[in-house]
């Protein structure tokens, strides 16, 4: 069933109630336009009348708004100066650099900004959040910098990065081309807003970047899912496994669903296969093969506590402090803080690790001349290397994989002299994460093109599961393979382009 079935229910989908992650990802893929509920205007215009009149009213020292910041919470602030304030907070905070943040990525972070703004706790003006909705509905998207963000009072670097062409500064790209901030409002006929007390720090405080990685990671992550289970049915086809580790007996006396959930789609697709089916003369095999439920099984629970950790936090509010109209108070806190992220975005990185590194071994045992294989599943062996190489391209990235698995959770620096003194490092998390991902595309890859010869030289396509035979005359119609050694990295990526986007309308999250 198709959703999004009308503008006016996915405003009201996106802005008013809880988001699955399966609704969120249906709505960023079909690129559908954002626009504000009322209900949404109401609690934003609600809560930034609140805080003007408890501003005039009030001569209290309110965090961040009427204070300096971090360290410099104890400095008041003069009413006359508190717009200025926010505008010094955006400028100086944007000091990220390195690589830049790739643009689907900067698209979530624009969305679930809107998403934690429109709650209506943060204090800012109806103005600014429709003009971060015009961003994302024009397509336009701020330069934002990988390195800069503890991940502790929120992802300020990155945030600061992503709102100051709100006001006219910075850079954005806008139909692959770059504009400063200033010529992106001019071509658009838009003024820079004018930020009202709150509003800098409302922009910058917030998990939106690591929330962002997180989004984008496990949607590309269920995409490549189906694919990374049919190759490595190819592969037990290929090296003629038996199939009597996937039976369900051996999984229901463990328990854990994850396993449970493996087992059965590999003995359902398997079982259907006459070349699996056939008498073997081996009683087991390796456990790359055999163990493919336990392995695969654990990753999976993994990624589903994570997907409900990313659900939580797209449905929460982590700016602070948080303005409680009905309740008549302005709380201060630490829900920018992004343990609860850091800590998934590593148990995240290491769950894909892993499926990479079981991945690598069977093709490593594809190479081995047995089971009827030749020798590096070359048709010529001496004269050609076959696909010797391509393991040890697989080998040095699962060894890239293992030294970007340290949990950058587990450190902490602190900051802001000592106001801040325990930070998540959860953008770290997040970055490295998504370098986890690309990295296990490419040793899927791999691994298909093992299986893939294997299965030629074989000559085996017709005695396959209807699945797997449906899956490679599907990549044949898109790419050939000769018999004979060929130029590999071309090969590798688009075979990884082929597994990106083969079944890419299946359904995202599946259980």
């Amino acid at each position: 069933m198709k959703l999004f079935l009308s503008l006016s229910f996915i405003a009201m989908l996106v802005l008013s109630k809880y988001q699955t992650l399966n609704e969120l990802f249906q709505f960023y893929r079909n690129s559908e336009k954002l626009v504000l509920e009322e209900v949404s205007n109401q609690n934003i215009q609600k809560s930034f009348n609140y805080l003007k009149q408890k501003i005039q009213n009030s001569e209290q020292p309110i965090y961040g708004i009427n204070t300096g910041f971090g360290a410099l919470c104890n400095t008041k602030i003069p009413n006359e100066d508190l717009s200025e304030l926010q505008y010094n907070l955006i400028r100086s905070h944007a000091a990220g650099v390195g690589d830049i943040v790739p643009e689907p990525i900067v698209k979530w972070m624009i969305l679930l900004k809107v998403l934690h703004l429109s709650k209506g706790y943060s204090g800012v003006q109806l103005e600014t959040v429709q003009r971060l909705i015009d961003f994302y509905n024009q397509g336009i998207y701020p330069v934002v910098y990988e390195q800069g963000s503890l991940g502790a009072c929120g992802d300020l670097a990155p945030l600061a990065h992503l709102c100051l062409p709100l006001i006219g500064e910075g850079e954005v790209f806008y139909q692959n081309h770059k504009y400063s901030g200033k010529e992106i409002l001019n071509k658009m006929g838009w003024k820079p807003i004018q930020l009202q007390p709150k509003e800098g720090l409302a922009l910058l405080n917030g998990t939106q970047f690591m929330n962002a990685y997180g989004l984008h990671i496990l949607m590309e992550f269920n995409i490549l899912w189906e694919n990374i289970k049919k190759t490595a049915a190819l592969s037990c086809e290929a090296f003629d496994c038996v199939i009597s580790p996937f039976k369900a007996p051996l999984h229901e006396i463990r328990k854990h669903r994850g396993q449970m959930i493996i087992a059965k789609w590999f003995y359902e697709v398997l079982s259907q296969s006459s070349n699996i089916l056939k008498p073997k003369n081996q009683v087991q095999d390796p456990y790359s093969f055999r163990c493919i439920p336990q392995v695969l099984g654990a990753s999976w629970d993994t990624i589903k506590f994570v997907e409900n950790t990313f659900e939580i936090e797209t449905n929460s509010v982590s700016d602070n402090p948080n303005i409680f109209v009905e309740e008549d108070c302005i709380l201060s806190g630490g829900n920018f803080h992004g343990q609860p992220l850091a800590l998934g975005l590593d148990f995240l990185a290491i769950a894909l690790s892993e499926i990479a590194s079981i991945s690598e071994r069977r093709s490593y045992w594809l190479l081995s001349g047995t089971r009827g294989l030749y020798p590096f599943l070359a048709f010529n062996p001496g004269l050609e290397s076959g696909l010797m190489i391509a393991q040890y391209t697989a080998a040095s990235i699962i060894n890239q994989n293992k030294q970007l698995c340290y949990p950058n959770s587990v450190d902490t620096i602190p900051s802001s002299n000592g106001q801040e003194d325990h930070v998540s490092m959860g953008a770290n998390s997040a970055t490295k994460c998504l370098k986890v991902l690309e990295n296990l595309k490419k040793v899927i890859a791999i691994e298909f093109l093992h299986a893939y010869r294997a299965i030629q030289i074989k000559n085996i396509q017709t005695e396959l599961s209807p699945i797997l035979q449906e899956f490679i005359q599907d990549f044949e119609t898109h790419y050939k393979l000769p018999q004979t050694d060929f130029y590999m990295s071309e090969a590798i990526y688009n075979v990884k382009s082929f597994l990106e986007s083969y079944n890419f309308d299946s359904p995202i999250i599946t259980h």
